[in-house]
């Protein structure tokens, strides 16, 4: 049985510790046991609970023992709750930098056309002019976290993608992986192809696009590894291919291999950003936080 948190207030805002680990609706109906299951499904919906920093719907969203989850009034919601499933870390005329969390597409589908993080920061960059766009210059994963950089104007995103290589010093990702790694370092290359099912997958000739992920152990044990990789390519899926081409599928990863899914995630997280600015030519550096559930599980 989930033990209760520990509860205080802060501003009429409801606090809860989180003691053991637990995913958030259950949590929240054990903490908020005076309400009804469907009120407290309405406050999850409507945008209403924040986990540590950032708003979080999903009802399976895992907690670890640490983690502060807070219940907002209505009203402070719907201020906070614009950007759902994403916080801005940067912004300025020609660029806007996010932390995307994982389970927020980066853009539309055929399914979902709003819960993105495209339509969204299209809608706010229209609170200040209705003529303001954004356009994408990179994507990251559904399942994948962190940092993702959007151009405000055409003429940046080409400025942009026509020089990446160039322009990006570095992409650090970190994954947790299945299995105990045993080689500390090392460079990872093949050529990338597609089959008709769109599962990419690693040829040793020319005959698909060339592939290089550089890979650092940070910490292990018996069942998970956590990597730091760096990109020299941008292809799609590289790192999950590439680890899983090792024998260590990312962590939730069923389409690679992966057995587990031990965090309710893929255990992919684009850690760091750096590049060089295409208006100021300053040198920019953005990071997000490792999720804590990365850390716990390959201590």
């Amino acid at each position: 049985m989930q033990k209760r948190g520990n509860q205080s207030s802060r501003n009429g805002l409801l606090l809860f510790e989180v003691n053991e680990s637990t995913e958030l609706l259950p949590f929240l109906l054990q903490q908020m046991s005076g309400r009804s299951r469907n009120s407290v499904k309405s406050i999850l919906t409507r945008g209403q609970v924040k986990v540590d920093d950032h708003i979080e719907t999903k009802h399976n969203y895992p907690l670890v023992p640490g983690q502060v989850v807070s219940v907002l009034k209505n009203k402070v919601a719907v201020k906070e709750s614009v950007l759902i499933g994403m916080n801005i870390l940067y912004e300025d005329d020609s660029i806007i930098v996010i932390n995307k969390d994982a389970g927020l597409l980066s853009i539309a589908t055929e399914k979902e056309k709003k819960r993105t993080a495209l339509h969204q920061l299209m809608n706010h960059v229209k609170l200040e002019n209705p003529m303001n766009r954004v356009f994408v210059v990179h994507r990251l994963d559904k399942e994948t976290s962190g940092v993702m950089m959007f151009a405000k104007s055409e003429k940046i995103k080409r400025q942009l993608q026509d020089n990446w290589k160039k322009i990006v010093k570095e992409r650090t990702y970190i994954a947790l992986v299945e299995g105990r790694m045993k080689q500390a370092e090392g460079t990872i290359k093949t050529y990338l192809k597609e089959s008709s099912t769109h599962k990419m997958y690693s040829v040793q000739d020319k005959g698909g696009q060339l592939a290089i992920t550089h890979y650092r152990l940070v910490q292990s044990n018996e069942e998970f590894s956590l990597v730091e990789a760096q990109l020299e390519t941008g292809r799609k899926n590289q790192i999950r291919v590439h680890l899983s081409d090792m024998g260590h599928p990312v962590v939730g990863d069923k389409k690679y291999g992966a057995k587990t899914n031990v965090i309710g995630r893929l255990g992919l997280h684009a850690k760091t950003l750096s590049f060089t600015h295409p208006v100021s030519g300053k040198l920019m550096l953005f990071k997000a936080d490792v999720p804590k559930q990365f850390l716990t599980k390959s201590r």
